[in-house]
């Protein structure tokens, strides 16, 4: 399968895009067909969510257009902060202009007022190629017919979640919103149902929710391509359930930390082969993480197939498709320890069980890892590992209650011998996967994340 998403030399100017032969097809063939038939070829091609939930790209772009007597709007979250992931950031520079007219096209679906474009402010190539290809294809007439903003916007993980994405479109800090964009979406007038007031925008409607599209990265890369190419072609690729391609981030204990572009339905063992060059010579597979986001793949389970079905057979899940991978010299307290202390960290507080459960989780991971541990701590984790998720109003608490219960479940013996011991047996130092970049097969971790405090500030250097 020829990579499609990611091509073998980087898209650099839009006459380079045009000449590929699908570069402007996309939204021609959808003004042609017009914005119904739009949304059925997607419908129709089975496109999922590649920002981690998978949900069904068709049937969301139909929800937010069936709302008829709303403005609407349209958001693409690149504000990729998923540690081990890097995707969405490849594909920003390998080819801004494929994201930038699967937007119009989706735009055009479901009449969107405005589009917003959210990339952290410290992704300066990214910001920098999205904002030429809008420029570029505003010039040549392509996309004139809808406002395009940029916004950059903070380093926090929860900047990503699309409730807080919206607050943080608004000029707010990134705190979870209570529901979801498509009920309640951008400068609608709902001042109980966020952390702060908004006011009503000048000739709206007090009681127009503004139902809201939110997508990511790579799902609006794929939009021009089966609009250009059609539904049979993207579903020739991968699986019944998960059709197409997925841009995956391989990280960790290989060779050759990378991104690639796989068919759905490859099983996990060839793709940690194909995009990272496998691992170092006598070293096997002991775990693989999806993120942060879902629970552990041991290696046992390495046949399993990279597809929304595949993984959630053996209980995880595709997440962003960025697999941090640990080999048989890790130490699973120590990977369970990073993770949580990510996730504590970024918890933004709105939620009490999500912020102190977290926090007490991590303390006590940091304790068995340090060989301070007691059977006690494990107890207190397991207190609060079915409580962390109450009344949360994102999905980061249930992060942390899914990836740390894989851990407890899949490698007791290594938590028993810490706390027997009073010992970690493994003697080396990971870093926490959150990429700064990743390039030439080295991948660099932000060091800046240990200094960072649970109120989002940071320790001196």
């Amino acid at each position: 399968m020829p990579p499609f998403l990611l091509s073998s030399a980087p898209v650099r100017s839009l006459d380079a895009y045009l000449a590929t032969g699908v570069g402007g097809r996309g939204l021609e063939v959808a003004r042609r067909i017009g914005r119904s038939a739009t949304i059925d070829l997607i419908t129709a091609a089975g496109l999922r969510g590649r920002g981690g939930g998978g949900f069904p790209t068709g049937k969301k772009w139909s929800g937010i257009a069936s709302q008829r007597d709303s403005r609407r709007y349209l958001v693409c979250n690149g504000a990729e902060g998923e540690p081990g992931t890097f995707k969405d950031r490849a594909l920003m520079r390998a080819n801004p202009y494929q994201l930038v007219e699967g937007l119009m096209i989706a735009a055009f679906a479901v009449e969107a007022a405005e589009v917003y474009i959210c990339i952290k402010a410290s992704y300066e190539t990214e910001l920098e190629r999205v904002t030429v290809a809008v420029q570029e294809l505003q010039q040549a007439g392509i996309c004139d017919d809808c406002t395009v903003n940029i916004v950059a916007g903070p380093d926090e993980y929860l900047f990503g979640e699309e409730k807080a994405m919206l607050e943080v479109i608004e000029g707010k800090s990134p705190l979870p919103r209570l529901f979801p964009p498509y009920e309640q979406g951008l400068f609608a007038r709902s001042p109980e149902l966020g952390w702060e007031a908004t006011p009503v925008a000048v000739g709206a409607r007090s009681d127009d929710p503004h139902p809201t599209l939110v997508n990511n990265v790579e799902t609006m890369s794929n939009v021009p391509h089966i609009l250009a190419r059609g539904a049979d072609w993207f579903r020739s690729m991968g699986t019944a359930g998960s059709p197409g391609t997925v841009v995956c981030t391989v990280v960790g204990d290989v060779v050759a930390p990378d991104v690639g572009e796989v068919e759905l339905g490859t099983a996990l063992r060839d793709v940690i082969d194909a995009v990272s060059s496998g691992l170092p010579e006598g070293r096997t597979v002991k775990a693989v993480f999806s993120g942060v986001a879902n629970a552990v793949v041991t290696g046992a389970d390495l046949d399993v197939p990279v597809s929304y079905e595949g993984l959630a057979a053996v209980g995880s899940g595709m997440g962003s498709a960025g697999f941090i991978v640990y080999d048989d010299t890790a130490c699973m307290v120590d990977a369970a320890y990073r993770f949580s202390r990510f996730l504590s960290i970024e918890s933004c507080g709105q939620c009490s069980p999500c912020k102190l459960g977290s926090a007490e989780i991590t303390q006590c991971l940091q304790r068995i890892e340090t060989g301070a541990g007691t059977d006690r701590d494990l107890e207190i984790m397991r207190g609060w590992l079915p409580r962390v998720t109450d009344g949360s109003r994102c999905y980061l608490a249930s992060e942390e209650r899914i990836v740390v219960s894989s851990i407890l479940r899949a490698f007791p013996e290594e938590f028993a011998d810490h706390i027997e011991h009073h010992r970690c047996p493994v003697d080396r130092q990971d870093p926490m996967p959150k990429l700064v970049d990743l390039a030439g097969g080295h991948a660099t971790y932000d060091e800046t994340f240990w200094r960072k405090r649970s109120d989002w500030t940071y320790d001196p250097e």
